[in-house]
């Protein structure tokens, strides 16, 4: 299975949560086998028990930032030319701020829900999946988004990108004459690894 080939707009896009906790990243995180048995099973964003392998959708997404590390270019006074050199110097990791439409059960801070990773200090690991079609389901598992499990390819063609970071703040928005919105921010503590073709 190849990446998105085709021109499209990306409105089956999702960012989820894996479930666990100050999870470490996998062994060598730039391999997809070694991410896509975090996520094989979804759970509803009000269940109180996380689980091995198990993840939450942040779901009613109105618009996504970019994703992935942004350049850092560095100006240098070259003498005797007419302009400046331009260098790459070390990125610096980028802040994640996704609008909502705000649904405030889906934020409830109960124990162990999508809700009490808000500004918890606890680290944990992300995927987004760019999808231009909707998928069977959000798993990465054969009748998902198509992980080979079985030597089965699902049949959505998507990239994903994966990556440690913590849920620092939700900041609600009211609107008076449209769906009330939040922001969510996400601080990167990793590397991104990806785009990988599941």
């Amino acid at each position: 299975m190849t990446h998105i080939n085709s021109i499209g707009a990306g409105i089956y896009s999702d960012l989820s949560v894996y479930s666990i906790a100050d999870a470490a990243l996998p062994a060598t995180p730039a391999t997809i086998t070694n991410w896509v048995t975090l996520f094989a099973t979804e759970l509803a964003t009000a269940q109180t028990v996380a689980a091995a392998n198990s993840f939450w959708r942040i779901q009613n997404v109105r618009e996504f930032p970019s994703i992935g590390t942004p350049a850092n270019i560095v100006n240098v006074p070259n003498y005797g030319t007419k302009t400046s050199k331009q260098v790459q110097g070390q990125a610096d990791a980028p802040t994640i701020e996704i609008t909502l439409n705000y649904v405030p059960l889906d934020w409830a801070p109960t124990t162990n829900t999508l809700g009490a990773t808000v500004g918890n200090g606890k680290s944990y690991l992300f995927r987004f999946s760019l999808l231009n079609a909707q998928p069977a389901s959000y798993a990465t598992t054969s009748a998902g988004m198509g992980s080979v499990v079985g030597g089965v390819a699902g049949s959505n063609n998507n990239s994903q990108w994966y990556w440690q970071g913590k849920v620092e703040a939700l900041l609600i928005n009211p609107q008076l004459t449209d769906a009330n919105t939040a922001t969510l921010t996400i601080s990167v503590q990793s590397e991104f690894y990806g785009a990988f073709t599941v």
